[in-house]
Formats: structure tokens, C-alpha cells, sequence
């Protein structure tokens, strides 16, 4: 323990200024990227998810913000991603959902730390169709579609005992095996992205940074970042 100044060996421990990582990845070159950022993305996300074995690398951070450009974020699940873009789903009555009908730019960011790798896309997000959302309510579990009807996502509830009383309610009236209704206010985005970077860890905090634009021809532009 030092005791010239009263802070302990563990509290050193715990500032964030000390805290360094020095990343010795393997750097990412312009000529080793896919030719789209959706082909990037699929070997990266495989990478992090078999190779890696990191825990729910669909996992990303979605940064929203309102009419007056004050911003909120989240974790949240990706679904599905294809040229068209990232998917997720939600409550159409959540913060997240309200800010995106006010300004539908959005932000997402896997961070896959453990790769020294995060991937960011910013885009503009659209609900997906009735019908894709009703494909996707029905692959969910059971539980997780009762939970999409007793969960008013967002809104200030009293306590626990509510949502937990709506739940069992739900539970006797849907048992396991029949089938649940797709809320009418619950559905899917999809954001078609504008932008796509690749940030690989190098040391000496020199990361690479890649990142796709696109063009008004469809294409993509490539250009490298100074970290």
C-alpha cells in the first residue's frame, strides 16, 4: 500500500488514465478488403464469432438522436445483414424507435475488443415490412414473444411486480405451443448504410482504419483513416 498519499496499489489499479493495452494484431491493408463492406463485414463478424469465440459478436451499440440532435445509445442484437443492410428489431413506442421517426441517421458499433476490431456504420434506418417482421417474431422463443407483448419498452413502470404480472398473464393466455400474434407496434429497421469503417488495434495506438463510402453510381470508395 502507499501511504505517502492515502491511494492503495488497488486504486491505482482501477484509474482509467493507466490502464494501457498494447495491440499487436495483424494490420489491415486496402488490398486485403472485400469488395463491399457487407462481404468485409460477413468475414469479419464469422472471424469474431468462430474464431474468436466471442460472446454475441451480433451484439452492437446503436446511437440515436432526436429532432434537436441530442444523442442516446444502446446495445442491441443484429438479426440479419445483407447488401440492403443491418437489421434489428424493437418497440416502435421505444426512445430508440421515436428518435428514429424524428431523424432516422443512425450510428451502429461492434465493438470486438477481445479482436482488438470494431466495425462502425452509419446509415439511414427504415422499418422492414409486416411480413419480414412476422417471419422473424415467429424464429423468436416463446418467451421472447410474450416478452415483446408485456414489455411497453422505454416508459417509467411502477416496479417489477407489474411487468413480471403482465408476463404471467400473457403466459396463461399463450401457453407453450400455441401460437402468439405479432404486436402491431413491434417490427424491425433496417439501415442501409452510407458509410462503413474498419478499425484494426496497432501498436503504438497506429491503428488501420478503413473505411467504404458510398457512391451515388452504387460503388464504393475506399479511403484510409489516420488514427
Amino acid at each position: 500500500m502507499r501511504q505517502d498519499d492515502g491511494v492503495t496499489d488497488r486504486d491505482a489499479a482501477l484509474d482509467p488514465a493507466s490502464m494501457r493495452k498494447q495491440y499487436r494484431a495483424e494490420g489491415l491493408a486496402e488490398a486485403d478488403l472485400a469488395a463491399t463492406p457487407v462481404e468485409q463485414f460477413a468475414r469479419w463478424f464469422k472471424e469474431a464469432a468462430i474464431e474468436g469465440h466471442l460472446f454475441e459478436p451480433n451484439a452492437m451499440i446503436v446511437s440515436t438522436a432526436d429532432a434537436e440532435g441530442r444523442p442516446s445509445s444502446r446495445t442491441v442484437l443484429l438479426k440479419h445483414f445483407d447488401e440492403q443492410g443491418f437489421v434489428f428489431y424493437t418497440n416502435y413506442d421505444s426512445r430508440k424507435a421515436g428518435e428514429l421517426a424524428e431523424n432516422p441517421y443512425v450510428s451502429l458499433l461492434f465493438p470486438w475488443h477481445a479482436m482488438a476490431r470494431q466495425v462502425i456504420v452509419t446509415g439511414v434506418a427504415r422499418r422492414t415490412g409486416r411480413d419480414e417482421t412476422a417471419a422473424y417474431f415467429r424464429s423468436r422463443p416463446h418467451g421472447s414473444q410474450l416478452g415483446a407483448w408485456a414489455s411497453a419498452q422505454s416508459s417509467v413502470i411502477a416496479d417489477r411486480t407489474d411487468l413480471d404480472a403482465t408476463y404471467a398473464e400473457l403466459a396463461a393466455r399463450y401457453p407453450e405451443g400455441e401460437q402468439v400474434p405479432v404486436p402491431p407496434n413491434w417490427g424491425g429497421f433496417r439501415v442501409a448504410p452510407g458509410a462503413v469503417e474498419f478499425w484494426q488495434g496497432r501498436e503504438n495506438r497506429l491503428h488501420d482504419r478503413l473505411r467504404y463510402v458510398a457512391e451515388a453510381d452504387g460503388s464504393w470508395r475506399v479511403e484510409r483513416l489516420s488514427p
